[in-house]
């Protein structure tokens, strides 16, 4: 057993029902319980050592079994979308995923299950109906664990709704992803044919991507099968295809109509390894504690650096000499290179060290120009340094705005990709942190050079790239956010929109509540391309699209003739003297992800879908997103359609491997779903960390990690297991530290699950269902305890699920249901039902019926209540269940359309519940007696059961047979004459009222167990010494009364426990005494 399955107590209960052909994780080094020994133990017989029981002579070694044959390979002969024949299909001996799991998700989609009729849905209120989108992942890629949760949690619901007979439409899609896909592309290129996107032009280079897109696009679609996702895949979107894009071409139109969206020459966030802007949110910062080495991939690498890796976290003092004087004015950096483009030193102007240079400049110690000094007291602070400032207004934000306070020039001083350009002096063509050092060098070798100190600073990430972001000024188009944002977050505020958990609504309002405009240009080719026109006449020459002052002559169109004719419009011109250039930029890809609730229902046209399924009921996502995506589509859906695009949004936490580090292939962590739901060999493991791009030490590291967690592999799991498994750790709010290794123990409850079921169908082999089969068994007056114990825990179980999906607890709806089947149906109830199905006498007839009938129900319902968690184990077993095309002409044909259980308050029984509650108790001591003697399971025993009178006393007396059968009793005696109990007797103590003995004659070691009460009343005085203490000290007569009777019961229950145990070592010491006779 792992440690990760230490707490679980079921998962001995698992390893038992484990075929020999899925291995054991390792046993503990921690001391395990004797149950979870046993076992663990009849789970791996390998060097077992046998306890020989007391009073049995026998030294026979028992054979090993040799181990089963392992199962043929599976073929599935059903064809493609064809209803699976089981009745030529003989149930397997345990459970196999890929037999279980095959032919089901094709026929559920060729059977329509998963369509929503509009027509249908548009009538009924928001209570009938549950309408999803799915977070459309990037086309780039397939799935990781993270998006398997996220799968898991959206499509339990989707089920969930559906069974409850709502009108349910999950939509699927997925994401242009502009950078990574034109990334993955020009790696391609490159690979293949050595050419760049620049030598096939651009509509060569789009074509390009879309066939890669149509021949490798389709990754994600084949695992979200896989996974048993129930999403409507005739309504499949693509945030390029034609419906998507012309919801994004109307958007920017109507944007841009209203005044919202507008285009500046701004300074803002410019990634070199992309060439693209990016926006202010899709920033990462790392915190430098002073002088740091750092990597730079776009670099040819530092020569002064063994590693060649720059340095940063440093200020670099230097000097600028004073026109026309001796002088200098020291200034100070943390990037160097950017004084290629300074164009203003700043002081303050109270500053009296700098009085007499107000008016005067410094001169550029690279190309000679005449720098002024200008007084800010908004910028400098004198206290600060030397009180100098050097101001460069195209690359830093502060200098920014103090160049417009200032009118100063701009000068750009960086490529796109991040060279030094003709700006530069004798730096030009330098990478820039290559010229940083040759700067640094110049300077010295001027005497300006003044130092460099180590200085704490905050350095911003591409998160798309990784690269180190440079301040650039740059036209781009940006969306003025103020009024919607402000919409976004009052729709939180008063109600309307739910954030589940509440704790992310801090984050909510930290955003809109500081929100910038949202830059939404990017410098790339694949994306949906701006729609705006650069307009000039063929007369106009020298005229460039990049000087603000003609800005004016942009113009936003639905079309290119659209575009013609404003344009003729504004030069009051005809068509063919005018230029048309369009906007090369695409726009930023969460432009059309923000759209995606209602793009994919046809928006802006008014279809059938958009009226019937828009406002959608929930947004589910990853916490991570919540301002990148969730954030956009409520500011644009309220914006442009006037309507939330739903009503809740649920985060659930996100996916870290064991270590707590984020599911990322640059670390070789990230688990392909579909490696846990089929099965992978360690070397497939291992050869895709090789074929990937880790650093080698990483790939190293990494290869360590997999040949420990899985030095035989993953093993085939299936996709019910993996969605259980993923559920189980949906705890709100919490980062989830994803062990493997605990979702591949699940597998062995759906083995569990299939054993007990076939086990239980033997059962009802000759059983006749009716529809009514629950009103007729609680009306039929044939119900034993056990039963109406069974049906009042089925209650308990469908009040308790309905209740956790509803709140969105879904790892609570997994443990109450995998509670219900392993310690209410097959700990209990399965057991207990044993000889009442074996005793087929007329005159056991009722009982037999009320049994099977029980039965009968608690599996079917059983599987309907695990089927949106687990819907391929669930579907083929509810399929097997007798009575299947039977039951009148309203039965469901697929246990996804049946109706999901719901507490029927009537048939909850809690009084029953307690009389089970204190039955079990004693079942349990009788187990514990036997299992402490080590008591073979063909040995009957006896059991003397002492109970004080009253509902405890009743229930044990009237469930003698069920203790019997649970306990392997020979006799069960309830409160017996003491003279009738043996002297030589096991005893456990359940509590002041209950005590439990069996019959040790010929069984016990006596020396041993009075060696175990004297441990268990060395454990015992203690208590019962602090106790009395505690009740005799000085003032206890002031203490409640309530407290006071308290501590009398413990008192009196701790006495009686210890005269119990010393009667006990005092019984065993007697008949001891008498064995030596």
């Amino acid at each position: 057993m792992t440690d990760a399955w230490q707490s679980d107590e079921k998962f001995g209960a698992m390893a038992s029902y484990l075929p020999d052909d899925v291995p054991l994780p390792a046993p503990p080094t921690e001391k395990l319980s004797k149950n979870a020994m046993k076992k663990q133990l009849k789970g791996n017989k390998k060097d077992k050592k046998v306890k020989p029981q007391w009073g049995d002579g026998s030294d026979k070694k028992k054979e090993k079994k040799a181990p089963p044959p392992k199962a043929p390979e599976f073929v599935n002969m059903t064809p493609k979308g064809e209803k699976k024949d089981l009745s030529k299909i003989p149930m397997a001996d345990a459970y196999h995923p890929k037999a279980v799991e095959a032919a089901w998700q094709d026929w559920w989609e060729a059977s329509g299950y998963y369509s929503c009729d509009p027509a249908l849905a548009e009538g009924k209120s928001d209570d009938e109906k549950f309408v999803m989108v799915i977070p459309p992942p990037n086309v780039t890629g397939s799935l990781h664990l993270g998006h398997a949760l996220t799968a898991a949690v959206e499509d339990t619901l989707t089920r969930w709704h559906r069974m409850k007979g709502h009108a349910t439409l999950y939509v699927p899609g997925t994401d242009h992803a502009g950078i990574a896909t034109q990334s993955v592309v020009e790696k391609m290129l490159m690979k293949e044919s050595k050419q760049t996107r620049h030598d096939l032009g651009r509509e060569k280079f789009v074509e390009k991507v879309w066939e890669w897109k149509n021949e490798y696009g389709n990754r994600i679609t084949t695992q979200l099968r896989s996974l048993g996702s129930s999403v409507d895949w005739s309504r499949e979107r693509f945030t390029m295809d034609d419906m998507c894009s012309k919801a994004v071409l109307e958007a920017f139109n109507r944007f841009h109509e209203s005044g919202l969206l507008y285009r500046d020459m701004r300074l803002g966030n410019w990634s070199c390894a992309l060439k693209s802007a990016i926006s202010d949110i899709e920033v990462d910062y790392i915190e430098l504690e002073g002088r740091t080495y750092l990597e730079v991939k776009s670099h040819a690498g530092n020569k002064d650096d063994p590693k060649g890796r720059y340095e940063f976290g440093t200020m670099t003092s230097f000097a600028y000499p004073i026109e026309d004087s001796d002088e200098v004015l020291i200034v100070a950096t943390t990037r160097l290179e950017t004084m290629l483009g300074d164009t203003a030193v700043a002081i303050h102007p109270e500053d009296p060290r700098y009085t007499h240079l107000h008016g005067k400049f410094v001169i550029h110690p690279f190309n000679g120009r005449k720098i002024p000094i200008i007084q800010d007291s908004e910028l400098v602070d004198m206290t600060f340094g030397t009180g100098a400032v050097k101001i460069t207004p195209a690359h830093d934000p502060n200098d920014y705005e103090c160049g417009k306070r200032h009118n100063l020039e701009f000068i750009t001083v960086l490529t796109a990709d991040g060279a030094i350009n003709e700006h530069g002096s004798e730096f030009q063509g330098m990478m820039r942190y290559d010229a940083r050092i040759a700067v640094e060098k110049a300077l010295d070798a001027k005497g300006l050079f003044k130092g460099k100190e180590p200085n704490k600073m905050r350095l911003g990430l591409c998160s798309r790239s990784g690269d180190i972001l440079e301040p650039m000024i740059t036209p781009q188009w940006y969306m003025n956010c103020d009024n919607m944002a402000k919409r976004a977050a009052d729709s939180v505020r008063n109600g309307e929109l739910k954030i589940v958990p509440e704790e992310h609504e801090k984050t909510w309002f930290q955003w809109l509540d500081n929100s910038r405009d949202w830059c939404v240009s990017r410098q790339l080719w694949w994306g949906h391309q701006i729609p705006a026109w650069f307009v000039t006449k063929k007369s106009e020459e020298g005229m460039s699209k990049l000087d603000m002052a003609h800005n004016d002559r942009w113009i936003v169109a639905r079309s290119e003739a659209d575009a013609m004719e404003k344009a003729c419009k504004l030069l009051g011109c005809s068509a063919d003297e005018v230029n048309l250039e369009r906007d090369e930029d695409v726009l930023d890809t969460w432009f059309s992800s923000g759209l995606f609730p209602f793009s994919v229902m046809g928006w802006p046209e008014n279809t059938e879908d958009f009226k019937a399924f828009y406002p959608t009921s929930l947004l589910e996502t990853g916490c991570d997103i919540l301002f990148f995506w969730v954030a956009r589509m409520v500011m644009m859906g309220l914006q442009l359609t006037d309507i939330l695009p739903f009503k809740t949004v649920y985060l659930h936490a996100m996916v870290r491997d064991k270590e707590g580090r984020k599911m990322s292939k640059s670390l070789g962590n990230v688990i392909d779903p579909l490696e846990v739901i089929h099965g992978c060999t360690l070397e497939s493991l291992i050869s895709k960390l090789e074929a990937g791009n880790l650093p080698p030490k990483e790939v190293v590291k990494a290869k360590k990690d997999q040949e420990a967690d899985f030095p035989d592999g993953i093993p085939e799991c299936g996709s019910d297991a993996l969605r259980f498994g993923l559920l189980a750790y949906t705890v709100q709010g919490k980062d989830v530290n994803l062990d493997i290794k605990r979702v591949v123990g699940y597998r062995q409850f759906c083995n569990k699950l299939w054993n007990a079921t076939r086990f239980a169908l033997q059962f009802v082999s000759d059983f006749n269902p009716t529809p009514t089969l629950l009103n007729d068994l609680m009306s039929s007056g044939k119900m034993a305890v056990r039963d109406r114990f069974m049906i009042s825990r089925l209650m308990a179980c469908c009040e308790s699920v309905n209740g956790c999906f509803d709140a969105y607890k879904f790892g609570d709806a997994q443990q109450a249901s995998y509670s219900y089947w392993l310690d209410d149906l097959c700990d209990v109830y399965l057991e207990m039902i044993k000889p009442v199905v074996y005793d087929k006498s007329e005159e056991n007839n009722n009982s037999r019926w009320a049994a099977q009938a029980t039965l009968w129900i608690a599996l079917e319902a059983g599987l309907r209540i695990l089927h949106p968690m687990m819907p391929f184990v669930s579907e083929e077993l509810w399929q097997r269940m007798p009575g299947r095309g039977t039951l009148g002409a309203d039965e469901p044909v697929s246990i996804m359309v049946t109706k999901y259980p719901e507490c029927n308050s009537a048939f909850r029984d809690t009084k029953v519940e307690e009389s089970m509650d204190a039955v079990m108790k004693v079942v349990k001591a009788c187990r514990q007696l036997r299992q402490s003697y080590n008591i073979a399971n063909k040995v009957l025993t006896h059991f003397y059961v002492k109970i004080e009178n009253g509902a405890s006393e009743d229930a044990v007396k009237s469930q003698v047979d069920d203790i019997k059968t649970l306990g392997k009793a020979e006799t069960v005696v309830v409160n017996p004459d003491e003279s009738t109990i043996p002297k030589s007797h096991g005893i456990v103590i359940i509590d002041d009222q209950t005590t439990v003995l069996m019959d040790l004659t010929g069984l016990v070691d006596f020396g041993v167990e009075i060696a175990k009460l004297e441990k268990s009343l060395k454990k015992t005085m203690p208590s019962l010494t602090q106790l009395e203490k505690k009740m005799a000290a000085p003032g206890y007569e002031k203490v409640n009364d309530d407290i006071k009777a308290l501590n009398a019961d413990k008192l009196d229950g701790l006495k009686k426990k210890v005269a119990d145990i010393e009667a006990a070592i005092e019984n065993y010491s007697n008949l001891s005494k008498l064995e030596k006779k």
